[in-house]
């Protein structure tokens, strides 16, 4: 049993991620939260596998919430959920220690690939997101590990401050124009701004 918090602002909101998600075989909504505070609050008490946390919800933004539950709790995957679009938002957010970071505009197609991949410590950053990650945060903070032009994808390892392990995963990609010829070797820490993430 995969065991869910909701933390959001809006009722509407809520209501429609536990109807999503409760549909899901053994997904249970464990806990709902309006604010930060209350999210920390009760990811503490029911201890959910994976928390998703608006990350504009009063009191405690979903940044600072998620620094402390995973603080204080490191087994709980958090994931962020916005309709903000923002590459520093993406690297406060990592370091914060959420592993899955959704735009809301993503949800339909993504929330619950998103929420398999937390429930097995993988994380998950969709589309335009992964782009961003992939661009500009992963360039300081992460070894690019391979580069299989074959599989269309790269390998990364992630260093993870808030868990304080390295996380190894995989990014697909889209290779377009010259991009395979002018890949970065295994060595490199900077990816190919011409590679677009699915």
């Amino acid at each position: 049993m995969t065991r869910i918090l909701i933390a959001d602002d809006h009722e509407v909101v809520r209501s429609g991620l536990r109807l999503i998600l409760e549909a899901h075989p053994g997904w249970e909504v464990v806990a709902e939260a309006a604010d930060g505070k209350a999210a920390i609050v009760k990811a503490l008490e029911f201890k959910p596998d994976v928390a998703i946390l608006d990350y504009s919800i009063p009191l405690v933004n979903g940044v600072e919430a998620t620094r402390q539950i995973r603080k204080r709790n490191p087994q709980i995957e958090v994931l962020i959920f916005t309709m903000h679009d923002s590459e520093t938002l993406v690297g406060e957010v990592l370091d914060a220690g959420a592993r899955a970071y959704l735009l809301k505009s993503d949800a339909k197609e993504h929330l619950i690939s998103a929420i398999e991949a937390l429930a097995v410590h993988k994380p998950f950053f969709s589309g335009q997101v992964s782009e961003k990650l992939l661009e500009t945060y992963l360039t300081l903070d992460a070894t690019l590990t391979s580069f299989d032009p074959g599989a269309y994808k790269l390998q990364y390892v992630l260093h993870d401050r808030a868990g304080g392990k390295d996380t190894t995963f995989e990014v697909p990609i889209t290779l377009t124009g010259d991009t395979a010829s002018s890949a970065p070797a295994a060595s490199s820490n900077a990816p190919a701004s011409s590679s677009s993430a699915q």
